[in-house]
């Protein structure tokens, strides 16, 4: 939607990729509507999702503002990857509806595997090593270091 007065105007793929970040975040904001936000001193449940979703949609809306001739037209875009982004996609989406069932280890670990060994067809002895390596930090960090609980198998 770029254009001089005598261009025609051209939707670009930062204009589409602008309003999905804007709707997102306004998805976002909708959500989490009914999380208290708390204060600066005490934030609370809401308060982080609501500043990621705000700066999503200022990010956004930047994204659709400097849309310019550098961004390809959305017409003439290639879609080679939509297979690669349609399966990370569903991976993560099994890893979301998985998570309260199965908890944080089972959950991350079997995400983590997936990603790397069916998306980026990564060996599959190096990738389990390094995704113990990672789900064990991350769960250590939060669970001992920050004291947030975390949803066990089962839970």
């Amino acid at each position: 939607m770029s254009g001089t007065d005598g261009e025609k105007l051209t939707l670009r793929a930062d204009h589409v990729a602008g309003a999905a970040f804007v709707a997102f975040g306004a998805v976002i904001i909708a959500l989490s509507g009914d999380l208290p936000v708390g204060a600066l001193s005490m934030p609370g449940a809401g308060f982080l999702p609501r500043i990621v979703a705000v700066l999503t949609i200022v990010f956004g809306l930047a994204l659709i503002l400097r849309a310019s001739a550098e961004s390809p037209p959305f017409a003439e875009l290639d879609w080679a990857d939509g297979k690669h982004a349609l399966t990370v996609t569903a991976i993560t989406g099994g890893g979301i509806l998985l998570y309260e069932r199965l908890g944080f280890i089972v959950t991350m670990l079997l995400t983590l595997m997936a990603l790397l060994t069916i998306v980026e067809r990564r060996n599959p002895l190096r990738a389990a090593v390094f995704c113990v390596l990672i789900v064990g930090v991350t769960y250590a960090s939060f669970v001992y270091g920050l004291k947030t609980p975390l949803p066990e198998f089962g839970y």
